[in-house]
């Protein structure tokens, strides 16, 4: 079993005093065919932030929220709103930048308020990530079918879990920016030394705890990336109960994998939002099937509650492919 690394490098996140980025990158509109001619990917320019954290300041860049999976129920409802959407095309059209290849994931479990949980969710995320890209799971492997401009797309050889680090010496931030959350994960990349496109950092925040306005933001979980590294906000989502997924198809612990499912899925195929795989309407590959026909699927190292992805292939939402 994958043994979960505790930290003892102190961690002060201050919040920067700078604006945040925009709510929601616009997306591109065309239209989508099987195999399209890349566009050409424009860098969105971000906010900078400088945050202080583990003895270093980070200079953090803040893109803004992508694939946001909404609450269910009224806040949620709220969420699709603000952001306009509608029902999308359908299909994802690529936008001429990076898709992830060789994937390995890299789980932050922010504060010393992880050492009192008592909900086993340290040992459930950390066995999720180390049972996915193993050869029992044909839930990634619907992303394969996403290409970038090298013609390669997203491939599984094994564990996709890099690593655990549990960030412990001092308390996360009772109510953390954009920002900090991004300098926890540029932490976190240091921590591991490690870098680069086919990287993902998953920066948990403990219960308690309101990381960018949760749960009262009406989101369970988003995306974003700094540098080259593609991190996820991941809140203690059954602070959120079934709002998140608490219960929704096992068991209390349900909306860590159907959330942090969602958004794995969407940095495979969309790490530097939104230069990847994206719908007319700006959605991702898990934003077009959240929340829909949830079920469960079977790894070496258990069985996780999970939402299907988008598959242009199947022209619908896939749980395996």
């Amino acid at each position: 079993m994958f043994r979960i690394r505790r930290g003892t490098t102190a961690s002060i996140a201050v919040a920067s005093g700078l604006a945040l980025a925009a709510l929601f990158a616009g997306a591109p509109s065309g239209v989508a065919a099987a195999h399209p001619t890349p566009r050409p990917a424009a860098p969105q320019a971000g906010a900078v932030h400088y945050v202080r954290s583990h003895g270093h300041v980070y200079r953090v860049e803040t893109h803004g929220r992508h694939g946001v999976i909404p609450m269910r129920g009224a806040r949620g409802d709220a969420v699709r709103r603000q952001v306009g959407r509608a029902p999308a095309d359908s299909t994802l059209v690529y936008n001429g930048g990076p898709v992830q290849h060789q994937v390995s994931v890299y789980l932050v479990f922010w504060g010393n308020q992880w050492d009192s949980d008592s909900n086993g969710v340290e040992q459930y995320q950390t066995d999720l990530f180390n049972g996915l890209g193993t050869s029992s799971d044909s839930w990634s492997t619907v992303t394969s079918q996403y290409t970038d401009s090298s013609g390669q797309g997203p491939s599984f050889g094994g564990s996709v879990l890099g690593g655990t680090w549990v960030d412990d010496s001092a308390p996360a931030p009772a109510n953390a920016q954009q920002s900090d959350i991004a300098a926890e994960a540029d932490a976190a990349a240091s921590h591991f030394g490690v870098g680069g496109p086919d990287v993902q950092i998953v920066v948990m925040s403990p219960s308690g705890t309101s990381p960018d306005g949760f749960p009262n933001s009406g989101f369970c979980a988003w995306h974003d990336y700094d540098g080259n590294v593609s991190y996820t906000n991941m809140p203690y989502v059954l602070d959120a109960g079934s709002g998140c997924g608490a219960g929704s198809v096992a068991n209390q612990l349900d909306g860590f994998s159907i959330v942090g499912g969602h958004e794995y899925a969407e940095s495979l195929t969309d790490p530097q939002p939104s230069s990847g795989w994206v719908a007319s309407d700006g959605e991702e590959d898990g934003d077009l099937c959240a929340w829909q026909n949830l079920g469960t699927i079977s790894l070496p190292t258990g069985d996780f509650a999970m939402q299907p992805t988008w598959s242009n292939a199947a022209g619908g939402c896939a749980m395996s492919g």
